[in-house]
């Protein structure tokens, strides 16, 4: 006979955990950037009567897409316009962009990071010589609100000893909210409508990972910001690196599952983000290019992407193709078509950069920029750092490949995928990009159901945000919900399921487990039930093959698309015999099921769009290149919960930018 749990020192699961209500005005669910920006600003604008709470899956310190740490802010206006912020996206994105979103959170991103240095964040500074100050440095010569000069390392990114960057973010937002405002540890799995009104939201359910409890907590209006979604493809990193991941591996897809389960509008699914990185330790190459001028270059020592050739191919791609920037996705596919002529592999030109750079610099200021080298890795991808000492790789004498990544899902960097949401209620904003609430009211940011934000790698159509963006794009949300609480103070949310029914629906993979354990002597192998792990492998397996992951070079097909679906239909069956025989596996199982739904809507979307949008992130082999005349538009999807059925059509795309 198995034994109920093993011994992993995760704590056991039992069939009736304990059961805690809540009920507040204010529902934030996340941790990362954009929930301490909604943290930071909510109080300032709750009344006295009104309650906030905030639940994260991990410790707002280290959660998030920032938790490990940056060497940049990617996105600061400073001197630049915020109209050249907007055409900056639009261009990255292939054209096709929520202008309002960019516009509006380009007006305030800066504060935010005026608020990041006041509480402590050490941001690079130009001396009056022009020479680079870092750390303590940097902070000597004033501040970047009172007027000092940031160190930019391309038009929109500033340079920053990041390593601490989220808990200086964290702290604020904790002491903001209060402690006692806050549930770490409990992760939220499911939302609820309520009983009474509908389209409305009305609350949600979870559990912590510490304690057998399952949380069950109502609310008049509430905000999702989990990231994006990793571990949906197979990484390229096998063996010992298993799992290693470019952006980080608890982001789960949570935020759009959980969003499109009660009918939430999902846009432009089908744009993925496939970075560029070194090789195997996924470190990042932003700093190489922007800050220390290296060169891509192919197999055969050419710096490939100034080529004719290169630009020949570029023109099948005008008016992005031909812009004085060229988009993300072209630079990956520039790089695709070497590797794919035999010219690879792709290699970062360190040596010649860093020796440019050392001619006009002393013994000490070079040795101070072989530093920097390091630690731009150190202070957001420290296994870069391990792999480079591991294969006796000195950056100043020995260059490192690049390769595009496993593709993943995000709206707040250079990908623009997630819900379909408000703009703000002004004049210049299309009544199209508005969502009226059930009060007749327009609230920024607000998805389609009512009383349901989302902000950074959730809201839609507008990357490029980056941990800056997403924490102004927070604090906005903050206003909009307490103004909604304030508009719906009458509303009492009421939930259709039973405390019994959402404790069954929670902890299910631990009722399965435990009732069928014993039937086997492996734990793992038993004809009852399925463990999460299995079915991550499932789901990689199929993803990577048929659903244009690393395997076939991004590309896919419209029979690829169709055998995908069918294994994502039985994986979604098959979930319901998931389980989990402690905490962690329980945490395992919930995030697989996310994980499902998200891919599942990506390749919806990529399978409705009849061309290929981004060459360079995906392929649709038999849509090759851009239709604008029929596709330059917004691809937007509903999930119908009462039906279990997709609607997917296109949206119009407006302009109100020139170029």
């Amino acid at each position: 006979m198995a034994l109920p749990n093993k011994p992993l020192g995760e704590l056991i699961a039992v069939k009736d955990p304990e059961i805690e209500e809540r009920e507040v005005d204010v529902l934030i669910v996340g941790g990362g950037m954009a929930a301490c920006g909604t943290a930071f600003e909510v109080k300032k604008w709750l009344g006295d009567d009104q309650t906030v709470l905030l639940c994260d899956k991990a410790a707002m310190e280290r959660s998030g897409a920032v938790a490990q740490g940056l060497s940049a802010i990617n996105t600061y206006i400073g001197e630049n316009s915020v109209e050249d912020y907007v055409r900056m996206v639009r261009n990255d994105l292939m054209g096709i962009v929520r202008e309002d979103l960019i516009y509006s959170l380009g007006c305030h991103v800066d504060d935010s990071v005026h608020l990041f240095e006041e509480w402590g964040l050490p941001i690079w500074k130009l001396s009056e010589e022009g020479k680079n100050l870092d750390g303590k440095k940097g902070q000597k010569v004033g501040t970047l609100k009172g007027g000092a000069k940031p160190v930019r390392t391309g038009k929109w990114q500033i340079m920053i000893n990041g390593e601490s960057y989220k808990r200086i973010v964290a702290e604020a937002a904790k002491l903001a909210i209060g402690e006692e405002n806050i549930l770490e540890r409990c992760f939220i799995v499911e939302l609820l409508l309520d009983a009474n009104n509908e389209n409305q939201i009305a609350g949600a359910v979870g559990f912590s990972l510490r304690e057998n409890i399952v949380y069950i907590i109502k609310c008049k209006t509430m905000m999702v910001a989990c990231g994006g979604a990793v571990n949906i493809y197979q990484p390229r990193s096998v063996g010992e690196g298993k799992g290693r991941a470019w952006y980080p591996v608890w982001n789960a897809g949570s935020t759009y599952t959980m969003c499109m389960k009660v009918g939430a509008e999902l846009s432009m699914m089908e744009n993925r983000f496939t970075p560029a990185r070194f090789k195997d330790g996924y470190g990042p190459v932003g700093a190489w290019f922007l800050l220390f001028k290296a060169q891509t270059l192919n197999g055969l020592g050419e710096a490939f992407a100034g080529s004719d050739a290169a630009k020949a191919e570029l023109e099948n791609y005008a008016p992005y193709g031909t812009a004085a920037i060229t988009p993300t996705c072209l630079r990956n596919h520039l790089m695709l078509f070497e590797m794919k002529e035999g010219r690879g592999p792709i290699m970062m030109d360190t040596v010649s950069a860093l020796a440019k750079l050392g001619e006009t610099m002393s013994k000490k200021e070079l040795k101070h920029l072989e530093s920097e080298a390091w630690e731009d890795f150190l202070d957001m991808t420290c296994g870069q750092a391990n792999l480079w000492c591991a294969q006796d790789c000195e950056p100043e004498k020995k260059n490192s490949e690049v390769m595009p990544t496993e593709p993943y899902l995000l709206g707040s960097h250079s990908g623009c995928c997630g819900l379909w949401t408000s703009g703000p209620d002004l004049d210049w904003v299309p009544d199209a990009y508005k969502i009226k609430a059930d009060n007749g009211k327009v609230y920024n940011r607000m998805t389609t159901v009512n009383g349901l934000f989302t902000a950074g790698d959730g809201v839609g159509c507008s990357g490029h945000k980056f941990s800056s963006g997403s924490h102004a794009e927070g604090r906005l949300v903050a206003k909009m919900m307490v103004r909604y609480a304030k508009d719906h103070a009458d509303f009492t949310p009421s939930l259709a399921q039973s405390n019994e029914e959402l404790v069954d629906l929670v902890y299910k993979p631990v009722r399965t487990y435990l009732e069928h354990c014993s039937y086997t002597t492996a734990v793992d192998i038993n004809p009852n039930y399925l463990k999460p792990k299995g079915m991550m492998y499932r789901m990689m397996k199929a993803t990577h093959e048929y659903g244009a992951g690393t395997a076939t070079f991004y590309q896919t097909s419209n029979k690829s698309l169709e055998i995908v679906m069918d294994l994502l239909q039985t994986m979604r069956e098959d979930c319901e015999k998931l389980a989990a025989s402690d905490l962690h596996e329980l945490m395992r199982a919930w995030e697989i099921y996310h994980r499902i739904w998200t891919v599942e809507s990506h390749l919806r979307h990529i399978q409705f769009r009849k061309e290929t949008r981004y060459p360079g992130f995906y392929y649709q082999s038999d849509h090759p290149g851009q239709d604008d005349e029929n596709w330059f538009c917004f691809v937007n999807s509903k999930y119908d919960p009462k039906e279990g059925k997709w609607d997917i059509f296109k949206k119009d795309y407006i302009k109100i930018f020139t170029d």
